[in-house]
């Protein structure tokens, strides 16, 4: 057993690995949306009360899509690995990412504290962001492990000052993707072990082992930005509806 967790032969066979990278930004943009709409009219939705089979208790509309939306961020962790390992240029991607964490942060406290500029927390983009930085001073200082821990430890605290989304746990989620990237059992199980405090985000690790290896329909600068931006702009369209 130990020696399957390890090794990092796929647990999926191949013929039923039909998601692609695209594939899997889809699902996690439209959970992704699922989630948001759900926190901006919780006062609507906690009103739907409904009952789930194999569960005793009856759940709101707002519980279920706020579950549902647990499932996009360990799928984008996973895509940011995969775009950081595969990226001819890592300092660009890190960039990339920086400008639409500064560009989405109005729409984000918008959405979340109804004010235009708010210090109370920021938004994902910012944590995507420093994962890369993190990735990427890990390799940059490979053969210093002190400066290695140290270069970590100092990003865990800008994590903590900016009260980036997802927090350090989701700092040590992408590091813990990026160091097991070839483990895929070994990275699915302690996934979930990361993900255990809400059983749906686990879910995500479904998508996520069925993905080829393959970019798929989202090619060339222009749908890879609109993907970036449909971030900011759905958190404002949102704001505006509410």
């Amino acid at each position: 057993m130990i020696n399957e967790l390890v090794s990092d032969k796929r647990m999926m066979p191949e013929r039923f690995r039909i998601l692609s990278g695209s594939a899997l930004k889809v699902i996690a943009l439209i959970c992704m949306i699922i989630d948001h709409t759900a926190k901006s009219f919780y006062s609507k939705l906690s009103l739907i009360v409904f009952k789930i089979p194999l569960l005793t208790k009856h759940k709101d509309l707002y519980w279920l899509m706020t579950r549902i939306g647990r499932i996009a961020f360990p799928i984008y962790c996973f895509l940011l690995v995969e775009g950081f390992l595969h990226t001819r240029d890592k300092k660009k991607y890190a960039l990339r990412l920086f400008v639409f964490a500064v560009i989405s942060e109005i729409p984000w406290d918008l959405i979340h504290f109804n004010k235009v500029f708010d210090l109370s927390g920021q938004n994902v983009f910012f944590t995507l962001f420093l994962g890369v930085l993190g990735m990427f001073l890990f390799e940059h200082f490979e053969n210093n492990r002190v400066r290695q821990v140290v270069s970590l430890l100092l990003i865990m605290l800008v994590t903590i000052f900016l009260r980036a989304d997802y927090g350090i746990s989701g700092f040590c989620f992408i590091l813990m993707l990026y160091a097991l990237h070839d483990k895929w059992l070994l990275k699915s199980v302690i996934g979930c072990g990361f993900l255990s405090s809400t059983f749906f985000a686990g879910l995500a690790f479904l998508p996520i082992n069925l993905y080829n290896e393959k970019r798929g329909f989202i090619k060339g600068k222009v749908l890879q930005y609109a993907f970036y931006a449909i971030y900011p702009i759905h958190l404002l369209i949102l704001h505006f509806i509410r």
